[in-house]
């Protein structure tokens, strides 16, 4: 009976918000035109700081942050910190260098300023790299991490007497269906709109989950829980790993300290900078200064997120000890399900299906827009009208969901986590794609040539070095130094092959291009915030 009262009351919370969030964003869009070309694909360029600032964060907080990472801190420390909080320093570099930069362009998708600065090749190959990224790592991961969290939680598999395997394929197909009709019928706004109620919802919820296991814990004192989880082990607080990155041992390592000044940047800078489903909240921005303010905003919550999803499983250690180490990914549903009461329980999951149809919407839309307008309008029917490719990027966004469903099944029990999986295959095409945007803006004498041969040759340094050839170095360090080789490269071939005409940026005309005043102040602020984090964390 309690129980039955327990599933009850976290359904109605469940439903509750899930509905709100649904009807909000519908009477929002009640007045939008999402058959054009902007409308549907960039919000009919009118997202302020805040829409952005939050839709930015839901598109990148996701299931596999939420399990992944708090499953490996809860493993292997607080070192896992470093993708977050090192964040803020690219959002720093967005705002200031890259966001001016394509909102002057009146740029739609990343591959259309590869096209304008290289050649149509170049855009299209960008083009094809991100729609299989998206369907081949990030979407099934997503799927499958959301999946296994809401199994843990509502026991799904219990419910319909079926096996645990079975429920969660179950809750990928919905999950995975619902995700796609949003994107499918709402455009980016409608993702935009739910992701900023979700984005603050997590915030509340996830911080939740901390609060009232350390109020347990130390017997309504926060201050007394922390030191409690502290004093069960005080290295796992430490944010500075002593694995090696160089010779045995370094391929199964999570985070050597030394990868901070390889490749990890370079990875946070594609990612924050470059990715399509980031960049297009900003592409979608009313005004440069709105768009700068959502960029750096994020700054400040990358900072703040470890209270979420690193803090959590320093805390399931200290109530579970090693009992999951062979299957860390566990810690967080059974954590959440420990300390928060049942009407809580529907709320919070509520936010965690937001927080898995944000990242699933996004990239799904993001693929459709890179797909419709950098390839099917260009090769396939070149005199396709806005509406016309408005109904492409709603195909596609549903074989995508269907791919991705597919797939999402076959990425469990990876060896060092899903997080660190979800990494290792991001480096197959995010480093070569940062560095062909990069020589694009830095490297004037690179040619389409060099950019070509830059991005083959990097796709397999990559692949044959650490999957083929399996050599004794962290992933991120052979992303560093993929990164040179893949400069040299460039720059090599396009001394046989030069540019025919330099690349100037001009003005579209489209945005207000005036920068908000405080940009630089604030982003000395996530600067001096992010060093100081580390002095402090590094000598526990």
């Amino acid at each position: 009976m309690v129980l039955l009262i327990f599933r009850a009351m976290t359904f109605f919370t469940f439903v509750l918000f899930t509905g709100f969030v649904a009807l909000y964003a519908t009477w929002k869009l009640r007045r939008d035109k999402l058959n054009t070309k902007d409308g549907y694909f960039l919000g009919g360029r009118s997202l302020t700081g805040i829409i952005i600032a939050g839709s930015l964060l839901l598109t990148n907080i996701s299931t596999e942050h939420l399990v992944g990472m708090n499953g490996s801190a809860y493993k292997n420390g607080a070192i896992i910190v470093a993708w977050e909080v090192t964040s803020a320093l690219a959002l720093v570099i967005a705002a200031l260098y890259f966001a001016p930069r394509y909102l002057k362009m009146g740029l739609t998708t990343i591959p259309e300023f590869l096209e304008k600065r290289f050649d149509g090749l170049t855009r299209t190959l960008v083009a094809l790299l991100l729609i299989i990224s998206f369907v081949a790592t990030l979407l099934p991961i997503v799927l499958y991490t959301g999946a296994l969290n809401i199994e843990a939680i509502f026991e799904i598999s219990e419910l319909l007497s079926v096996s645990q395997k079975e429920g969660i394929w179950i809750t990928i197909v919905i999950v995975g269906g619902i995700g796609a009709l949003y994107a499918i019928f709402g455009g980016l706004k409608m993702v935009a709109y739910t992701d900023t109620i979700n984005g603050f919802g997590l915030l509340v919820a996830g911080l939740l989950v901390p609060v009232l296991a350390l109020w347990s814990i130390g017997d309504g004192n926060l201050a007394e829980g922390l030191g409690m989880v502290f004093e069960k082990n005080p290295g796992k607080f430490n944010v500075i790993s002593r694995e090696a990155g160089i010779g045995p041992g370094s391929r199964s390592a999570i985070l050597p300290f030394e990868v901070l000044f390889t490749g990890l940047m370079l990875n946070q800078i594609y990612f924050w900078t470059m990715h399509q489903s980031i960049i297009q909240r900003v592409l979608g921005a009313v005004s440069l200064k709105e768009a700068q303010k959502g960029l750096l905003f994020t700054g400040l919550l990358k900072i703040l997120v470890p209270l979420v999803i690193v803090l959590p499983g320093l805390i399931g250690f200290y109530y579970f000890g090693e009992e999951f180490y062979d299957n860390p990914d566990s810690v967080y549903p059974n954590l959440v399900k420990m300390v928060l009461p049942a009407w809580l329980t529907g709320f919070f999951v509520a936010v965690m299906m937001g927080a898995i149809l944000t990242t699933f919407n996004s990239a799904l839309n993001s693929a459709a827009t890179v797909f419709s307008l950098g390839i099917f309008k260009r090769y396939i029917q070149k005199n396709a009208g806005e509406r016309r490719l408005v109904n492409i990027g709603k195909w596609t966004s549903a074989i995508l969901a269907l791919f991705a469903i597919g797939i999402a099944p076959f990425v469990a029990n990876a060896p060092e986590g899903l997080y660190q999986l979800l990494q290792q295959l991001n480096g197959i095409f995010f480093i070569p794609i940062a560095s062909v945007i990069i020589a694009g803006f830095l490297l004037p004498s690179v040619s389409a040539a060099g950019a070509k041969t830059g991005l083959l040759f990097g796709l397999l340094f990559y692949i044959i070095s650490y999957f083929i050839l399996e050599v004794d170095l962290h992933f991120v360090h052979i992303w560093g130094i993929e990164f040179v080789l893949n400069i040299g490269v460039m720059l090599l071939i396009s001394r046989f092959f030069p540019n025919k005409e330099t690349f100037v940026i001009k003005d579209a005309g489209i945005l207000n291009l005036k920068p908000w005043k405080y940009a630089r102040q604030f982003s000395l602020f996530l600067v001096v915030f992010t060093i100081i984090l580390y002095l402090l964390l590094g000598n526990v």
